[in-house]
């Protein structure tokens, strides 16, 4: 069990979402302390669970087990009136709900906020979709990838003038919008704290991705510029991009301003690139040239030669570590960047840990994603103080 002197101890999550977004927020929650219940569909329960490499548990997939870490599980039929009824049970005592269902799926259910906040004034609802709970496209299905290239951010990913590549092969916009539905609910239950009322937090997957755009926005309503795919460089800054080394690996290498520059070519032992080059203005000018320049440089030493030299001048570089270089990264060890959990049948687990780090109030992993359903007894028997043969009879019917 985790802490009860943890910053969200006390608070009550009711998980209803799938796969990723709001999960991630939930995740987050229970990472400082709340109780989150994951709440799942009894055939099978979320999808999520048999996503990505399987382990042991048929039903428990290494990205389950990572990304559910700290709930327990419950199944509960949503869409029956009976499961509904007993989630409105649920909700009384609860604080937040999260959930990622298309908009309008919650009311078809009659579970809509309506009718959630009158049993649970203070209740607060992150609701995440692909487009946001209203708007022309709120009815279409969207994922992380959809929301990537909505949002603007696929556009700018790859080489200029070549089909767009996927921003890195993770769901990130899942992840920033799980964040960001985390801070919505921890700004309502700020309000709530204060007034006693619960809201809607809702959150659109395009709209994360939209709102971590640089300055895309003004400069476009500004000057009509449209960015284009900078590939492995920068328009704004050189040399800012990645560089292969002598031993087949790559390094990434950011001189922002001049004086990054200067230290740059101290590095390099080139006072003369400095002479030619030493405003941003005049390199950017030339960036092809400097390019080439930096590029024969990197080109010329394995890569921890070159990160020695950059790091001794203090020129803002670092490896591009593949996981396999993570593993073996001193840093990541240093800072507990991962933690080794044991499953019971599956054995140890390596995730990632819990950020942000709080000094006096840490978050911590206490489990990793529960079996389906660990949770039935304790919540309807000791919580809602159904009978086992009431429990029998609800699983019967499909309803838990």
């Amino acid at each position: 069990m985790i802490e009860q002197n943890k910053p969200m101890a006390g608070i009550r999550v009711l998980d209803i979402a799938t796969f990723i977004a709001a999960p991630h927020a939930a995740s987050i929650l229970g990472e400082f302390g709340a109780e989150v219940i994951k709440v799942e569909n009894p055939k099978g329960g979320d999808p999520w669970r048999r996503f990505g490499t399987a382990t042991e548990d048929e039903d428990r997939s290494l990205a389950w087990l990572s990304e559910a870490r700290n709930k327990h599980s419950i199944t509960l039929n949503l869409k029956e009136p009976e499961g509904a009824e007993l989630f409105k049970r649920l909700v009384a005592d609860a604080d937040v709900v999260c959930e990622n269902f298309r908009p309008g799926t919650l009311e078809k259910w009659g579970l809509g906020w309506d009718v959630l906040s009158a049993i649970n004034p203070g209740l607060i609802v992150l609701r995440v979709s692909g487009y946001g709970q209203d708007g022309p496209y709120k009815d279409r299905p969207g994922f992380a990838r959809i929301g990537h290239a909505v949002g603007g951010l696929t556009y700018l990913s790859g080489l200029p003038g070549e089909i767009p590549v996927t921003p890195g092969s993770t769901s990130l916009g899942d992840y920033i919008t799980g964040m960001y539905g985390a801070i919505g609910v921890l700004m309502a239950l700020r309000h709530r704290d204060a007034t006693g009322r619960g809201q809607i937090v809702d959150m659109a997957l395009y709209a994360s991705v939209f709102r971590v755009l640089d300055e895309m926005v003004p400069r476009y309503a500004r000057t009509g510029h449209v960015r284009e795919p900078e590939g492995t460089g920068t328009v704004n800054a050189c040399p800012h991009g990645h560089f292969p080394c002598a031993d087949g690996t790559f390094m990434a290498i950011a001189c922002t301003t001049d004086k990054m520059f200067e230290r740059l070519c101290a590095a390099m032992q080139r006072p003369d690139l400095w002479d030619a080059y030493g405003d941003q203005k005049t390199r950017l000018a030339n960036a092809k040239t400097v390019i080439c320049e930096v590029t024969d440089w990197t080109s010329s030493m394995p890569r921890d030669e070159i990160m020695a030299r950059c790091v001794a001048n203090e020129v803002p570089s670092g490896p591009i570590n593949s996981v396999a270089d993570i593993f073996k990264d001193p840093h990541f060890e240093a800072r507990g960047d991962m933690l080794s959990v044991d499953v019971p049948g599956i054995g140890q687990v390596v995730v990632p840990a819990v950020y942000p780090r709080l000094s006096e109030t840490p978050g911590e992993v206490a489990t990793l994603g529960p079996t389906l359903g660990d949770a039935n007894d304790e919540v309807y028997g000791e919580r809602l103080g159904l009978s086992a043969e009431e429990r029998a009879e609800l699983a019967r019917k499909g309803i838990i």
